[in-house]
């Protein structure tokens, strides 16, 4: 089966959904399946060897310039020739370029690729399907989110192939834009899903969550659960030496919706009981400037509290030092505010079989309860988040059972394998039913 994987790079991000695209692109290759994963925007920033192409369609930069600037101007083409350069595409993730951007120009933009081929980028659009036409006869088509789904009317017709859509995290971004552009993102998304044969959500919460909310038809919808490659994982031990003290881990963004704030309180909270007199929190995250004033905040805490030999905030780890992290703490937790549709670092955490505490909303339930490798807290509540920590803490052996579970349903169930083949198993089918003039 030859595949076209249409994946969004977040340059110099580390971000859940790379990594799972790469994960599932290259678990298909894997398997024996001919896959060409093409990220859009900028390159993916991974802590795995990428399996995408090097060329970037869809040049973050060059987009952005066509929709700021429309209409033809002296100069005009020499600059976006300039902005579609490869070489500076490719340089993009060694940049911060997370800063505040303006929100009703970034909704705008958001608004004009969801057109597609009506869209300020149609050009874009054109060269992409031109390029896939004349160099690839793909079989099927994956479109990595909604946020994308603007392509697939225009290479529907180019190519008359059948097409998917994932679901996994775009409620966050489409939240964020003001009104009344989130209400005219969601009137295209679903007026545009008639294009996709089926959509693939992360998880049963998130596949309901957003099928209610932007109107789409449920029995579209197969839910492919998430996998990590875990060829690192398996021989993972973690630090049982005496002289470690008891350590809490959290690996996310510093951002307010992954709710680094909250485990800092709850840590606070369990520092002033006196029952955990060595303990520490290790945080490890993507640190963005726009955040400075949130993160800023958060030291002054730590600093306010006289806990910086206590608290460590690592920024970005890399997947050396991510594993290693792994085997160093305990407990885990990222007490995301925000529903969180997949939670990737959860299913890694307990991969390396370590146990989480985790918020009682959005994706988290399920995976908890599919794993049994963990326990719930009250969102938003720092002390019911402290409470839970602690029966952990206290009990070793608590965590050592819960984070066997974790581990073991992980490898059943969560591996990069499983979410290959049920992916895989929705496009046979929709090739199966495809009509014999299809391709005429």
């Amino acid at each position: 089966m030859k595949i076209i994987y249409i994946a969004t790079g977040a340059a110099n991000m580390y971000c859940g959904s790379c990594m799972h695209d790469n994960a599932l692109a290259a678990g298909m290759k894997a398997a024996g399946e001919d896959v060409t994963l093409f990220p859009l925007y900028t390159p993916m920033r991974l802590d795995e060897e990428s399996v995408g192409e090097r060329q970037i369609f869809y040049g973050g930069i060059k987009a952005y310039l066509m929709q700021k600037y429309p209409r033809p101007f002296f100069g005009r083409n020499l600059l976006l020739w300039l902005a579609g350069s490869q070489t500076i595409l490719r340089l993009m993730p060694r940049f911060d370029i997370g800063s505040a951007v303006d929100p009703v120009a970034n909704a705008e933009l958001t608004i004009s690729m969801l057109k597609g081929e009506s869209g300020n980028q149609r050009d874009l659009l054109e060269e992409f399907v031109g390029w896939v036409k004349s160099t690839y006869q793909p079989d099927v088509i994956h479109v990595t989110n909604a946020l994308l789904i603007g392509v697939v009317r225009e290479f529907k017709r180019a190519l008359r192939v059948p097409i998917t859509c994932g679901l996994h995290g775009e409620d966050i971004f489409l939240e964020g834009m003001p009104q009344p552009y989130q209400n005219e993102a969601l009137a295209i998304i679903r007026e545009r899903a008639a294009d996709v044969d089926r959509f693939l959500a992360i998880s049963g919460y998130y596949g309901e969550m957003f099928s209610k909310w932007v109107g789409l038809d449920q029995s579209k919808i197969d839910v492919v659960y998430p996998g990590i490659a875990l060829d690192d994982y398996r021989d993972l031990t973690p630090d049982s030496s005496d002289s470690r003290p008891l350590t809490i881990g959290f690996l996310a963004r510093f951002v307010p919706e992954k709710g680094l704030h909250l485990l800092v309180d709850a840590f606070l909270s369990l520092t002033r009981s006196g029952e955990f007199p060595n303990l520490q929190l290790v945080a490890g995250g993507y640190v963005s400037r726009a955040y400075k004033t949130y993160l800023d905040g958060i030291r002054k805490k730590i600093k306010d509290n006289g806990l910086e030999d206590r608290i460590k905030l690592l920024g970005t780890l890399e997947r050396a030092d991510k594993l290693n992290f792994f085997k160093q703490i305990d407990v885990f937790s990222v007490p995301a505010p925000y529903r969180e549709p997949k939670g990737i670092s959860i299913l890694e955490a307990l991969a390396a079989g370590v146990p989480v505490v985790q918020p009682d909303h959005g994706v988290y339930p399920e995976w908890v309860n599919a794993t049994q490798g963990g326990l719930l807290h009250r969102p938003n509540d720092s002390l019911d988040l402290a409470e839970k920590l602690a029966a952990l803490l206290r009990n070793e052996d608590l965590r050592r059972r819960l984070g066997q579970q974790g581990r073991r349903v992980i490898f059943e169930k969560f591996s990069s394998e499983s979410m290959t083949s049920s992916t895989l198993d929705v496009m046979r089918r929709l090739i199966q039913k495809r009509p014999l003039d299809a391709s005429a």
